[in-house]
């Protein structure tokens, strides 16, 4: 079986949790801890990046931050993942979903404004696939109506707009390092990216539990103490040196997966030509990671029966999100703001191929030959 999914791996790693082990230091912020944020906040130009435990406690650290209350609403988009969405209603926030763009899966940013309230307060683009969404229009609103953006760039780490690395445009930015993710901290991690300023000490005091404790460690403050509401967001030394072997090879595997997605795209471009099949759009501003490779399908009938036909093959494709304003939760916490024209409709018709970093030539003709095999 061809896998849908397997960590990158690129040699390195070991030896790195081995001087982690070594150096006696294994819980969070420790010297492998320090490097990563260091080449995150250098690569892509952020004042201050924070490892987490995952994309989930990065977006929870952000209603933190934000100070999101009961009452507050926030706007994302339904077809997401529900970290962004539980995140805020943690809080006691309600969320408030707007449609889809249907060539990007991205937030509409057109609808936006209409959902926008007396009581919102955060927009949460959420880069799907690690292509950029619209974020001059998204960043215009936000400051049109004094409203903070969080950006959800789980899967957009090494992607642009207009040149500008995804997580860095919004006040805050967050990434994922789980194993689906292009880069990974040994299976599970994030990292939150405060990009203003003024949240940078209140960032690292909620991260430490509620205290001062990184002040502390610097010299800053003699002893540290409970200063606010916070809770255990440090990611372990021992991931973050997996990860920083993950980071010291961050072109190549970004080079490799952008290979295989341009494979994919002009195998299966005569399936377009003919009507058969749609594929991923890039925007002219957007430079993207090759996340994933995905395709689009007549309806969710076709769907079934095409990954039906690549399981009989001996191929794993998955779809993806279920509109979260169709799930019981969603319901309960959330509502649609304006009409869901594409975005139950084109999930159903989204399909998953096999795409990661150790993906061989030899596996991914494989898989072409078999979509193309069904549509024959």
């Amino acid at each position: 079986m061809i896998p849908f999914n397997a960590p990158p791996v690129v040699g390195t790693e070991i030896d790195y949790m081995q001087a982690a082990i070594s150096s006696g230091k294994l819980c969070g912020d420790g010297g492998f801890t320090h490097r990563c944020q260091q080449w995150m906040e250098q690569r892509f130009t952020s004042p201050k990046v924070l490892l987490t435990p995952s994309c989930t406690a990065s977006l929870e650290m952000a209603a933190m931050l934000l100070d999101i209350k009961p009452g507050d609403e926030v706007i994302m988009p339904s077809f997401n993942f529900v970290s962004t969405a539980n995140a805020f209603v943690l809080r006691g926030a309600t969320v408030v979903f707007v449609d889809v763009r249907p060539d990007t899966m991205n937030i509409d940013e057109s609808k936006i404004e209409a959902a926008i309230t007396e009581r919102t307060r955060v927009i949460v683009p959420v880069h799907y696939a690690g292509v950029a969404c619209e974020m001059d229009s998204i960043m215009a609103l936000a400051q049109q109506y004094n409203l903070l953006v969080v950006e959800d760039a789980a899967q957009g780490m090494m992607s642009t707009y207009k040149g500008q690395a995804l997580g860095t445009i919004g006040h805050i930015g967050c990434f994922s390092f789980h194993e689906t993710k292009n880069y990974t901290a040994g299976g599970e991690g994030g990292a939150i990216l405060v990009n203003d300023p003024t949240l940078v000490d209140r960032a690292e005091v909620i991260r430490e539990k509620g205290t001062n404790r990184s002040q502390f460690f610097r010299g800053q403050v003699d002893k540290y103490t409970w200063r606010d509401i916070g809770s255990s967001y440090l990611m372990s030394d021992l991931q973050a040196a997996y990860l920083w072997g993950q980071l010291e090879a961050a072109d190549r595997i970004n080079q490799r997966r952008l290979s295989l997605w341009k494979q994919y795209y002009d195998s299966l471009l005569p399936l377009v030509k003919a009507g058969r099949i749609a594929l991923p759009s890039i925007p002219a501003a957007c430079v993207h990671n090759a996340h994933m490779f995905y395709i689009k399908l007549r309806d969710i009938e076709d769907r079934t029966a095409f990954i039906d036909s690549l399981k009989a093959a001996g191929i794993m494709s998955v779809f993806h999100y279920i509109p979260l304003h169709t799930c019981p939760a969603g319901e309960q916490f959330g509502r649609f703001a304006g009409e869901d024209r594409y975005t139950s409709q084109e999930s159903a018709r989204l399909v998953r191929l096999p795409l990661f970093y150790t993906l061989s030539d030899a596996d991914q003709y494989r898989v072409i030959n078999s979509v193309l095999g069904f549509f024959a």
